[in-house]
């Protein structure tokens, strides 16, 4: 970890995290990130603060929510590659299950593209029929 040096404010922590400074403020309000001291009127953040929340985006990005964000920022504090491997295993069925769910569905609609592409009547649509159904 780098320097624990006193640099940012909220606004150069939120520029620096790739974030507006309300999401700042959101993740303090659900414990993701300290809210630090007020010692001459203006909350000063450290570059670990910086480094945790390009963290949080990152495991965002890869689909965790928020609730496993938060498991994953405590094991990144006490490591435990057997309790991230879980909490990334659970991930990677859910992913897998949504991508099986969206296959489906895409299957479906070509399908119903399909069957629109062959309809001569205009005013008897089979797709409308087949949702209706």
């Amino acid at each position: 970890m780098r320097s624990s040096t006193p640099a940012f404010t909220i606004s150069r922590l939120a520029l620096e995290g790739g974030v507006s400074v309300e999401t700042v403020r959101y993740y303090q309000r659900r414990g993701l990130l300290r809210v630090p001291d007020q010692p001459q009127g203006v909350r000063r953040y450290v570059q670990t603060d910086a480094d945790r929340l390009r963290f949080i985006k990152r495991a965002q990005a890869m689909g965790f929510t928020l609730e496993e964000v938060r498991s994953l920022v405590q094991l990144r504090e006490h490591p435990s590659c057997r309790t991230t491997r879980a909490i990334a295993m659970e991930k990677f069925s859910a992913i897998d299950e949504q991508i099986h769910q969206l296959q489906t569905l895409k299957a479906e609609l070509a399908s119903m593209i399909d069957e629109c592409d062959r309809n001569l009547q205009d005013s008897k649509c089979p797709a409308i029929q087949r949702m209706e159904h």
